[in-house]
């Protein structure tokens, strides 16, 4: 391991993946309701879920993370496209790594940010009620987990500033 690395087991991954997979079943009628016949997004929670439930990580959790992240870019509508990006986040969280890099925030909070930027975008607020809620949701060990990452580095998308939203209230909670 490299410096400031760390170890991050199967069970702390598990529990990262189910955030990232509640946060983004939430966003899939979203999806759904534009692309109906369009199943990659569904396909990258199940392949999130079969991970989460027990299965080793495989191959199946980055094909149906990339699929996703291809239904994202042939979505039509912004909250479809948040939808299959945070699915495939969602997927792909089964392969975060335990190396102290803020780019790995990433990893564990993109899918919320996307349900905090989908709500925005439905009710014309940003008042941090949706950001409270979901860091709320972020359920040991779940908190100790991101603590051990660099904060989430800041950018100009109204996505890296919601995940520096959700870093500091979900780093905040006991």
């Amino acid at each position: 391991m490299g410096a400031g690395d760390f170890e991050l087991t199967m069970g702390e991954l598990r529990a990262v993946v189910r955030f990232a997979s509640d946060c983004a079943q939430d966003l899939l009628p979203e999806f759904e309701a534009v692309n109906p016949q369009d199943s990659r997004p569904r396909e990258a929670i199940r392949a999130a879920r079969m991970f989460t439930d027990g299965a080793p990580r495989s191959n199946l959790q980055r094909t149906a993370a990339f699929a996703s992240h291809r239904a994202a870019k042939d979505a039509s509508e912004e909250t479809a496209r948040l939808a299959a990006l945070a699915c495939g986040d969602a997927a792909a969280a089964a392969y975060l790594h335990p190396i102290a890099k803020a780019s790995q925030v990433g990893h564990i909070l993109r899918a919320a940010a996307c349900v905090a930027l989908v709500t925005e975008l439905r009710t014309g607020t940003a008042d941090g009620a949706t950001v409270r809620g979901l860091a709320h949701r972020a359920n040991p060990p779940l908190p100790e987990i991101l603590r051990r990452y660099p904060v989430a580095s800041p950018g100009t998308s109204r996505i890296s500033q919601l995940m520096i939203d959700l870093d500091s209230a979900i780093r905040a909670r006991d």
